[in-house]
Order: structure tokens, then sequence, then C-alpha cells
């Protein structure tokens, strides 16, 4: 595992001594949970970003637009039928 030193605020030093003793780990332990988080979240955050680039751009185009529409009024039309499944009311995408 490889090793960093970072400085800290003394008031973020300070919120991290403390979230470390409530949850009952080490302060390094904290800390990497802290920046896999965000690192996971900005990944997210990225990935989301290119997906609403590119749904733009291809919605941009008529035919695109009118399939998405297309494909979307047939998804409507089978949710609105009954279903044998009388157990599980949920969507089946959830």
């Amino acid at each position: 595992m490889a090793a960093i030193s970072v400085r800290l605020p003394d008031q973020l030093e300070s919120r991290l001594a403390t979230e470390a003793e409530i949850e009952g780990k080490g302060r390094s332990e904290v800390a990497r949970d802290a920046i896999a988080d965000y690192l996971t979240r900005r990944e997210q955050e990225r990935f989301m970003a290119e997906m609403v680039a590119e749904a733009r751009a291809a919605y941009a185009t008529d035919a695109i637009r009118h399939e998405a529409v297309e494909i979307s009024e047939a998804f409507q039309a089978l949710e609105a039928e009954p279903t044998s499944n009388t157990e599980n009311d949920e969507k089946w995408w959830k």
C-alpha cells in the first residue's frame, strides 16, 4: 500500500479525529474511505455528464428523437398491461 502525506487545517484534522473516534476507526482508515467515496462520486459525475452530452447530441437528430418517443410509448403500453406476478407490484427496472 502506498503512503502519502497530507497537510490538513487544524479544524479539518479535528473533525477527522472526531469522526475516527465515533466510528472506532483510525484516522487513516476514515481518510481512505473519504477519498474513495470522493473519487467514486467524481467518476459518477463525469459519467453522467458524458451521458447528458451524448443524449443532447442524439436528441438533436430528429430520427433519434422520434425513435426514443416510440420506445417510450411502447414501454408505457407494456407498463399499463396487467402482469401475472401479483406478489410483487414493483416496476421491473427497480
